[in-house]
């Protein structure tokens, strides 16, 4: 009955969700486009492959399942992998990630008739799920086809458990029909059970997004990006990654008064959506600073500030910065990922909105790997001392450095429960 008023309320829902497309497509064209498959109407996998499905929300997710997706196509070559996620920001880095190398569309809406079109054109063996995106049809549609369903890298938050347990009869037989949750944490296979999921169903893995490589051909892009960016005069340079609504002006604020104390300074501010990217260029203009754009390719050495308003380039501008402070952290977002910082040995500032990184964060703040900054005046007295005092800025980037490297390994416990499903 829970999952029959859940569907009933999504149908009565569409009318809405398909309004708030066309309103996102506004700024975001994307949005208008390739509708047909949120419905289910992907291409037939006439494959003589078997196909596992592995569904990223977004690109946070499609980030963090790169590394695995390269493992599972060098461990079960003799399958086709489709990869699926909601937002044109996810299938952007999917295509540049992994481009016809695997399948691609949008998982479809959690309703029966959508899934059922999906799962009888696409016939996958296995449903790997990154992170928290778990849908009541969904899971009930592949339990009836006998499809296994693993979480991987699964994350559930303390505001997130609290939501569930408002809507239990619902969540505890989805939670039942999961094959195999591989948790990142013990405190999130203590929630996932909290709610109902059975103790054997629970691995505490570690965060796959520690497993992350960096790629030996980005040496000779970051190395010319540092190089075009701080010039004649060596300035310093100081990342914004993946900054949201609300914290620019946060940012913009505090890079003035670094400015103030230390002239030679280039911000880098890349913003989350790239929606936001005009936005972003009017505040930096209207806050007295003289901007150049990525997507342009123009000369940096004039500027305050560079709009990294291009896509699938952030790790490689962590490589090429002193300093990074990762956004989604001065707004109640929740953080962004720190560890592509740490994996370059660069400090980490962030606001103290971390609720979705927590352990990453109690990793790196243990070592003093990173500073968790109150408002503006700490943002910027923070990221003065550190780009002035190149010592601390190396001590404490080595020790973020260290984390990542130290926290390996949870990749290959995630294949080995895959092993076991598939």
């Amino acid at each position: 009955m829970p999952r029959f008023l859940y569907t009933a309320f999504f149908y009565c829902l569409l009318p809405v969700i398909c309004l708030r497309l066309l309103w996102r497509a506004v700024k975001s064209p994307n949005y208008a486009k390739r509708w047909a498959e949120r419905f289910g109407f992907v291409n037939d996998l006439d494959s003589n492959k078997e196909i596992i499905w592995l569904h990223a929300v977004s690109v946070g997710e499609t980030l963090a399942a790169v590394a695995l997706v390269n493992a599972l196509q060098e461990k079960y070559s003799d399958h086709r992998l489709i990869v699926t996620c909601m937002t044109p920001t996810g299938s952007e880095r999917i295509l540049a990630a992994f481009g016809d190398s695997v399948e691609h569309s949008y998982a479809p809406y959690d309703m029966p008739d959508a899934v059922a079109r999906f799962l009888g054109r696409v016939r996958p063996k296995l449903l790997i799920i990154m992170e928290t995106e778990l849908w009541p049809n969904t899971i009930a549609a592949c339990n009836k086809r006998d499809i296994p369903i693993i979480l991987a890298n699964g994350r559930l938050s303390e505001k997130s458990a609290r939501a569930y347990q408002h809507i239990n009869s619902l969540v505890r037989p989805m939670l039942n029909g999961l094959h195999t949750v591989a948790a990142q944490h013990n405190d999130d296979a203590q929630r996932f059970q909290n709610l109902g999921l059975p103790d054997t169903a629970v691995t505490v893995t570690g965060n796959i997004k520690f497993d992350l490589k960096i790629d030996p051909s980005l040496m000779g892009t970051v190395a010319q990006l540092s190089k075009d960016w701080r010039g004649a005069t060596q300035r310093k340079v100081f990342l914004a990654a993946s900054t949201h609504k609300g914290e620019d002006e946060i940012i913009l604020a505090a890079f003035a008064e670094i400015k103030a104390q230390l002239e030679s300074v280039l911000l880098v501010i890349v913003p989350r959506h790239p929606e936001r990217f005009n936005q972003v260029a009017n505040l930096c203009q209207s806050a007295g600073f003289s901007i150049a754009r990525r997507s342009e390719d123009a000369p940096v050495a004039e500027a305050d500030i560079l709009l990294g308003d291009s896509m699938g380039e952030l790790m490689a501008f962590f490589g090429a910065c002193d300093l990074a402070f990762v956004g989604g952290s001065f707004v109640p977002t929740g953080g962004h990922n720190m560890i592509e910082a740490a994996a370059w040995g660069v400090p980490v500032l962030t606001g103290p909105h971390l609720f979705n990184f927590t352990e990453i964060a109690n990793l790196l703040t243990e070592v003093g790997g990173i500073k968790v900054c109150r408002d503006v005046d700490d943002l910027a007295s923070q990221s003065v001392m550190l780009l002035q005092n190149e010592t601390q800025r190396m001590l404490m980037g080595e020790a973020a450095r260290q984390v990542a490297v130290a926290n390996r390994g949870a990749l290959d416990r995630l294949l080995a429960l895959i092993a076991q499903a598939i």
